[in-house]
Protein backbone atom coordinates (compact mmCIF):
# COMPACT_ATOMS: atom_id res chain seq x y z
CA UNK A 1 0.00 0.00 0.00
CA UNK A 2 1.29 3.31 -0.80
CA UNK A 3 2.49 5.68 2.23
CA UNK A 4 -0.19 7.83 3.31
CA UNK A 5 -0.54 11.25 1.57
CA UNK A 6 -2.25 12.98 4.79
CA UNK A 7 0.56 14.14 6.71
CA UNK A 8 -1.04 14.11 9.69
CA UNK A 9 -1.82 10.19 9.28
CA UNK A 10 0.35 7.65 10.53
CA UNK A 11 0.86 4.64 8.48
CA UNK A 12 -1.56 2.34 10.72
CA UNK A 13 -4.35 4.61 10.83
CA UNK A 14 -3.46 5.07 6.65
CA UNK A 15 -3.77 1.14 6.41
CA UNK A 16 -7.03 0.78 8.50
CA UNK A 17 -8.69 3.84 6.41
CA UNK A 18 -8.15 2.03 3.22
CA UNK A 19 -9.43 -1.13 4.73
CA UNK A 20 -12.41 0.22 5.64
CA UNK A 21 -13.31 1.93 1.88
CA UNK A 22 -13.05 0.65 -1.39
CA UNK A 23 -9.70 -0.98 -1.39
CA UNK A 24 -7.67 -0.82 -4.49
CA UNK A 25 -8.25 -3.86 -7.08
CA UNK A 26 -5.31 -5.22 -8.92
CA UNK A 27 -5.05 -2.73 -11.75
CA UNK A 28 -4.65 0.13 -9.45
CA UNK A 29 -2.51 -1.41 -7.44
CA UNK A 30 -0.12 -2.53 -9.85
CA UNK A 31 -0.25 1.27 -11.17
CA UNK A 32 0.68 2.26 -7.26
CA UNK A 33 3.28 0.18 -7.60
CA UNK A 34 4.56 1.52 -10.72
CA UNK A 35 4.44 4.63 -9.92
CA UNK A 36 6.58 4.59 -6.89
CA UNK A 37 9.53 3.53 -8.77
CA UNK A 38 9.03 7.26 -9.99
CA UNK A 39 10.90 10.42 -9.14
CA UNK A 40 7.83 12.26 -8.78
CA UNK A 41 5.73 9.34 -7.30
CA UNK A 42 4.34 11.72 -4.79
CA UNK A 43 2.64 13.57 -7.10
CA UNK A 44 0.12 10.07 -7.06
CA UNK A 45 -3.37 10.47 -4.94
CA UNK A 46 -3.93 8.35 -2.19
CA UNK A 47 -5.93 5.55 -2.76
CA UNK A 48 -8.72 6.17 0.09
CA UNK A 49 -9.04 9.94 -2.49
CA UNK A 50 -9.27 8.39 -5.19
CA UNK A 51 -12.69 6.04 -3.74
CA UNK A 52 -13.97 9.32 -2.51
CA UNK A 53 -13.68 10.76 -5.98
CA UNK A 54 -15.35 7.75 -7.56
CA UNK A 55 -18.06 7.83 -5.03
CA UNK A 56 -19.00 11.56 -5.55
CA UNK A 57 -19.21 11.32 -8.97
CA UNK A 58 -21.71 8.29 -8.76
CA UNK A 59 -23.69 10.56 -6.17
CA UNK A 60 -23.86 13.75 -8.58
CA UNK A 61 -24.58 11.40 -11.99
CA UNK A 62 -21.40 13.15 -13.62
CA UNK A 63 -21.22 12.38 -17.57
CA UNK A 64 -18.79 15.28 -18.51
CA UNK A 65 -15.65 15.49 -16.71
CA UNK A 66 -12.54 17.60 -16.86
CA UNK A 67 -9.30 16.68 -15.05
CA UNK A 68 -6.35 19.29 -15.13
CA UNK A 69 -3.31 17.36 -13.82
CA UNK A 70 -3.12 13.44 -14.99
CA UNK A 71 0.39 12.10 -14.00
CA UNK A 72 0.08 8.32 -14.20
CA UNK A 73 -4.12 7.96 -14.53
CA UNK A 74 -4.94 7.21 -10.92
CA UNK A 75 -7.25 9.88 -10.52
CA UNK A 76 -8.46 9.47 -13.89
CA UNK A 77 -9.62 5.53 -13.42
CA UNK A 78 -11.01 6.76 -9.99
CA UNK A 79 -12.96 9.64 -11.84
CA UNK A 80 -13.69 7.43 -14.99
CA UNK A 81 -15.23 4.56 -12.80
CA UNK A 82 -17.82 6.74 -11.21
CA UNK A 83 -18.99 8.31 -14.20
CA UNK A 84 -22.20 7.01 -16.20
CA UNK A 85 -21.48 4.48 -18.50
CA UNK A 86 -21.87 7.25 -21.30
CA UNK A 87 -19.91 9.24 -19.18
CA UNK A 88 -16.93 11.30 -20.78
CA UNK A 89 -13.47 12.66 -18.67
CA UNK A 90 -11.33 14.88 -20.71
CA UNK A 91 -7.65 14.09 -18.99
CA UNK A 92 -5.48 17.86 -19.71
CA UNK A 93 -1.53 16.92 -19.38
CA UNK A 94 1.85 18.19 -20.94
CA UNK A 95 4.09 14.57 -20.12
CA UNK A 96 4.11 11.80 -22.71
CA UNK A 97 6.13 10.16 -20.39
CA UNK A 98 3.81 9.81 -17.48
CA UNK A 99 0.55 9.44 -19.65
CA UNK A 100 1.76 6.50 -21.41
CA UNK A 101 2.06 4.36 -18.31
CA UNK A 102 -1.59 6.34 -17.38
CA UNK A 103 -2.76 4.94 -20.70
CA UNK A 104 -1.83 1.24 -20.41
CA UNK A 105 -3.53 1.71 -16.45
CA UNK A 106 -6.81 2.94 -18.42
CA UNK A 107 -7.09 -0.30 -21.06
CA UNK A 108 -6.19 -2.89 -17.91
CA UNK A 109 -8.97 -0.86 -15.84
CA UNK A 110 -11.43 -0.80 -18.46
CA UNK A 111 -12.26 2.69 -18.66
CA UNK A 112 -10.42 3.88 -21.61
CA UNK A 113 -13.62 4.61 -23.56
CA UNK A 114 -14.25 6.81 -21.17
CA UNK A 115 -11.53 9.15 -21.53
CA UNK A 116 -10.06 11.69 -23.70
CA UNK A 117 -6.31 12.70 -23.31
CA UNK A 118 -5.26 15.97 -24.39
CA UNK A 119 -1.09 16.69 -24.57
CA UNK A 120 -0.59 20.63 -24.65
CA UNK A 121 -0.78 23.49 -21.76
CA UNK A 122 -3.80 22.72 -19.84
CA UNK A 123 -5.07 26.58 -20.18
CA UNK A 124 -5.01 26.58 -23.42
CA UNK A 125 -7.11 23.05 -23.32
CA UNK A 126 -9.24 24.64 -21.35
CA UNK A 127 -10.03 27.86 -23.30
CA UNK A 128 -10.69 25.98 -26.48
CA UNK A 129 -13.83 24.14 -24.64
CA UNK A 130 -17.34 25.40 -25.11
CA UNK A 131 -18.28 28.63 -23.13
CA UNK A 132 -20.75 26.68 -22.08
CA UNK A 133 -22.25 25.42 -18.50
CA UNK A 134 -21.87 21.46 -19.33
CA UNK A 135 -19.10 20.45 -17.17
CA UNK A 136 -20.39 18.33 -13.87
CA UNK A 137 -17.37 17.49 -12.10
CA UNK A 138 -13.87 19.06 -12.56
CA UNK A 139 -10.52 18.07 -10.74
CA UNK A 140 -7.48 20.13 -10.50
CA UNK A 141 -3.75 18.74 -9.65
CA UNK A 142 -1.31 20.65 -11.67
CA UNK A 143 0.80 23.06 -11.17
CA UNK A 144 -0.27 25.12 -8.23
CA UNK A 145 0.80 28.93 -9.46
CA UNK A 146 -1.90 28.05 -12.18
CA UNK A 147 -4.55 26.93 -10.15
CA UNK A 148 -6.61 30.00 -10.15
CA UNK A 149 -6.27 30.63 -13.32
CA UNK A 150 -7.87 26.55 -14.13
CA UNK A 151 -10.15 27.35 -11.35
CA UNK A 152 -12.34 30.22 -13.71
CA UNK A 153 -12.43 28.21 -16.89
CA UNK A 154 -13.38 25.41 -15.52
CA UNK A 155 -15.96 27.63 -13.41
CA UNK A 156 -17.57 29.47 -15.95
CA UNK A 157 -18.21 25.61 -17.93
CA UNK A 158 -19.40 24.12 -14.67
CA UNK A 159 -23.05 23.43 -14.48
CA UNK A 160 -24.72 24.80 -11.63
CA UNK A 161 -24.57 22.01 -8.97
CA UNK A 162 -21.69 21.31 -10.44
CA UNK A 163 -18.58 20.33 -8.64
CA UNK A 164 -14.43 20.89 -8.84
CA UNK A 165 -11.74 19.35 -7.16
CA UNK A 166 -8.88 20.92 -6.07
CA UNK A 167 -5.74 18.93 -4.63
CA UNK A 168 -2.83 19.68 -2.11
CA UNK A 169 -4.28 21.99 -0.54
CA UNK A 170 -3.36 21.86 2.40
CA UNK A 171 0.09 21.25 0.91
CA UNK A 172 1.83 19.09 3.63
CA UNK A 173 1.15 21.55 6.12
CA UNK A 174 3.53 24.38 4.79
CA UNK A 175 0.26 26.36 4.26
CA UNK A 176 0.34 27.62 7.92
CA UNK A 177 4.16 27.57 8.44
CA UNK A 178 4.84 31.16 7.75
CA UNK A 179 8.73 30.77 7.11
CA UNK A 180 7.39 28.98 4.04
CA UNK A 181 7.40 31.56 0.93
CA UNK A 182 8.13 29.68 -2.45
CA UNK A 183 6.05 30.12 -5.47
CA UNK A 184 3.48 27.24 -4.73
CA UNK A 185 2.72 27.69 -1.15
CA UNK A 186 2.36 31.15 -1.55
CA UNK A 187 0.04 30.45 -4.89
CA UNK A 188 -2.13 27.91 -3.27
CA UNK A 189 -2.35 30.15 0.33
CA UNK A 190 -3.64 33.09 -2.04
CA UNK A 191 -6.01 30.46 -4.12
CA UNK A 192 -7.18 29.00 -0.71
CA UNK A 193 -8.15 32.65 0.95
CA UNK A 194 -10.17 33.33 -3.23
CA UNK A 195 -12.32 30.08 -2.89
CA UNK A 196 -13.55 30.63 0.86
CA UNK A 197 -14.79 34.13 -0.31
CA UNK A 198 -16.07 33.39 -3.34
CA UNK A 199 -19.79 33.75 -3.08
CA UNK A 200 -19.90 31.54 -6.69
CA UNK A 201 -19.50 28.24 -5.17
CA UNK A 202 -19.85 26.48 -1.53
CA UNK A 203 -16.34 25.53 -0.80
CA UNK A 204 -14.92 23.16 2.08
CA UNK A 205 -11.54 22.39 2.54
CA UNK A 206 -11.11 18.73 3.57
CA UNK A 207 -8.59 16.47 5.22
CA UNK A 208 -8.57 13.67 2.26
CA UNK A 209 -4.80 13.09 1.09
CA UNK A 210 -2.71 16.60 0.93
CA UNK A 211 -6.15 18.62 1.48
CA UNK A 212 -9.05 18.61 -0.96
CA UNK A 213 -11.28 21.45 -1.74
CA UNK A 214 -14.37 20.54 -2.83
CA UNK A 215 -16.33 23.68 -4.55
CA UNK A 216 -20.13 23.23 -5.08
CA UNK A 217 -21.43 26.11 -8.15
CA UNK A 218 -24.31 27.99 -6.96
Amino acid sequence: MADPKSFFLTPEIHEYVVAHGARPDAVQEALIAETAELPMAGMQISPEQGTFMTLLARLIDAREAVEVGTFTGYSAISIARGLADDGHLLCCDVSEEWTAIARRAWADAGVDPKIELRLAPAVDTLRALPDEEYVDLAFVDADKPSYAVYYEELLRRLRPNGVIMVDNTLWGGSIVDGSNNDESTVALRAFNDMVAADERVESALLTIGDGLTLLRKR
